[in-house]
């Protein structure tokens, strides 16, 4: 149950960051302010984030077991990768905090949660997550 949950969620989570990080550079390239809207659509992506973190942490804890023949991507890496992602995900809504200027807050959304990203999607174990 708790690997559907997580693996369903995930969809949520890559789509709530894709809108946060193209909602961030059109915003950057219109020059335009940084609105309650832009906060909300960055915060949901920060929650979305942290919630699947927190499933996977759970799913991973109860069913680790110490064959290390088994270690690998969905052992190691990936929860490694994920927590490092969810990290550059919660430095760049940090970050936004502290600057001044929309076009800061813009850029620090979208760099940050672009990263995340990557690191997110890079990890991914499509394998298991697309029934291949």
């Amino acid at each position: 149950m708790l690997q559907s949950i997580h693996s369903t969620l995930a969809y949520g989570v890559l789509a709530v960051l894709v809108l946060a990080i193209i909602n961030a550079f059109l915003g950057l390239s219109a020059k335009r302010n940084f609105t309650p809207k832009d906060r909300s659509i960055s915060l949901i992506a920060l929650i979305f984030s942290h919630i699947q973190l927190l499933v996977g942490l759970f799913m991973w804890a109860s069913t680790f077991d110490f064959d290390f023949k088994a270690l690998g991507l969905v052992k190691i890496d990936h929860p490694i990768t994920n927590i490092l992602a969810i990290a550059l995900i919660t430095i760049g809504w940090s970050k936004h905090k502290k600057e001044e200027s929309s076009n800061g807050k813009f850029k620090k959304i979208g760099i940050f949660y672009a990263l995340g990203l990557i690191f997110l999607l890079s990890r991914i174990p499509f394998k298991h997550w697309l029934g291949l």
